[in-house]
């Protein structure tokens, strides 16, 4: 699995299943300013709070931006209400990957169970009324224990306004074990025994 960072909560799950190749979006909404790519061409586009300002895409993906599941070509989605929106549980690889949206409150212990064990959690952390602050993601994560740790939500251009990833990393306590553009993953390289943070860079 490959898993890219947008800028924002857009984040790009790139998977493939029987040699299919299978490309999950979420959150790929236009920003105000900064680099952005202008279309997408995913098999499944999920939006955590609605369709307004959503970016263009083509080749008719299967669209999710209401609580639900589905399975588009081996790749289960389960879209769990929240305040404010939705939440994302994406089953492929044998990987659970967890995406927030956008949540300012930490969820509910029994959102949480049905989240299982995360292999991969992303999580905004930029606060400013916008994400969770780095304090409310620090315990959510604590909460949640999944593997491995992809902040978004942080300052970039597209985002100028919110919180630094540094403000995160300081309140976490967790030290970066890689920055890149890309996160390239394998059930078998997960880590064991604790949670790893990995830092995506804004891919565009």
């Amino acid at each position: 699995m490959h898993i890219s960072w947008l800028g924002q909560t857009c984040v790009r799950l790139q998977t493939k299943n029987q040699d299919e190749e299978v490309v999950v979006l979420i959150d790929a909404y236009k920003p105000d300013s900064g680099e952005f790519p202008r279309s997408f061409t995913p098999q499944m586009a999920l939006y955590s709070h609605g369709l307004d300002g959503a970016a263009t895409t083509s080749q008719d993906p299967f669209i999710i931006s209401t609580f639900g599941e589905c399975e588009v070509k081996g790749v289960m989605c389960y879209s769990l209400p929240v305040e404010g929106g939705q939440i994302f549980k994406i089953n492929a690889e044998n990987l659970n990957v967890v995406h927030l949206g956008k949540i300012t409150k930490k969820i509910d212990d029994a959102t949480i169970e049905k989240l299982g064990t995360p292999d991969v959690l992303i999580i905004g952390v930029g606060d400013s009324k916008e994400y969770l602050s780095p304090e409310d993601a620090s315990e959510l994560i604590t909460t949640i224990e999944p593997r491995i740790v992809i902040p978004m939500g942080y300052q970039c251009d597209t985002d100028p306004k919110v919180g630094t990833l540094n403000d995160f990393i300081k309140k976490s306590g967790l030290k970066p074990e890689m920055t890149d553009k890309k996160l390239i993953l394998k059930k078998k390289d997960l880590p064991s025994g604790e949670t790893k943070l990995m830092v995506l860079e804004k891919n565009y």
